[in-house]
């Protein structure tokens, strides 16, 4: 079978982890990629914590961005000048990064410095924050990034190695994945295992109309096209990925909007 044995001078660049975490999840994830990268670390904190209730969260996070005006965040101890790859995270909030990365982006230079979105989730944005990352710091080089959904996090250590080897942050191999075959028309069985997978998620995801597959060293991957409907109501198509693996029941792993 094929493998991917990454060599790559970003071995010997200097590397920080620098997150915000507001429940916990996101700092998981931090945390495990500083053990696997043995880089430096570092956590943004509000000056003015938020509550943890999604709700709270969500509305006073809503009314800062309408107002344009972000939450002050405490100086960091880190200096980005020191580091030529930032691995950045930050949970979704409403699609994108958390608003106190907002500050921090306005607050600090990134000009010159390779950056790695990671972010956590509960069903998707990763795709939409690395976009908003690419328009915020022009001058900064931004990479592919990882996403969980929070109700994966035991999958991170796995996941994270896979994704530091294949692109050349850490030594190491891992066999080649397929890639999906082409789309085609949902079965029943199809439909019921997407079923399976999203049906408990607290928002509907919409209908699967065509599917496309891969087998793993796990199991199985699934790339569903889903028909939808938007906040404003019109029809809208996501992506949405599954995975079963051996022995285990189907999970939806990232919503693509």
């Amino acid at each position: 079978m094929a493998m991917i044995a990454c060599v790559a001078s970003s071995y010997a660049q200097k590397k920080l982890v620098l997150y915000y975490s507001e429940s916990g999840t996101t700092k998981t994830v931090a945390e495990e990629l500083q053990k696997q990268l043995g880089a430096d670390i570092e956590a943004v904190e509000a000056v003015e914590p938020y509550t943890g209730d999604f709700q709270a969260t969500i509305q006073r996070s809503g009314k800062e961005r309408q107002s344009g005006q972000s939450p002050a965040i405490k100086p960091l101890q880190k200096k980005i000048s020191d580091y030529d790859i930032i691995f950045l995270g930050y949970p979704i909030w409403a699609g994108t990064y958390a608003m106190p990365i907002v500050t921090l982006l306005k607050q600090q230079d990134f000009a010159g410095k390779t950056i790695v979105p990671f972010c956590s989730f509960g069903s998707g944005g990763l795709n939409t924050s690395t976009d908003n990352l690419k328009k915020a710091l022009p001058k900064a080089k931004i990479m592919k990034g990882y996403g969980v959904r929070a109700a994966r996090i035991a999958k991170v250590g796995k996941e994270l190695n896979r994704f530091l080897i294949e692109n050349g942050y850490k030594k190491g191999s891992v066999k080649k994945l397929a890639d999906y075959s082409a789309q085609k028309p949902v079965t029943e069985a199809e439909r019921a295992l997407f079923d399976a997978a999203c049906s408990s998620y607290q928002f509907p995801l919409g209908t699967p109309q065509t599917v496309g597959k891969r087998k793993t060293p796990d199991g199985t991957d699934y790339k569903y096209t889903v028909k939808s409907r938007g906040m404003n109501g019109e029809e809208a198509t996501s992506i949405i990925y599954v995975t079963v693996e051996k022995g285990a029941k189907p999970e939806f792993t990232q919503v693509v909007r």
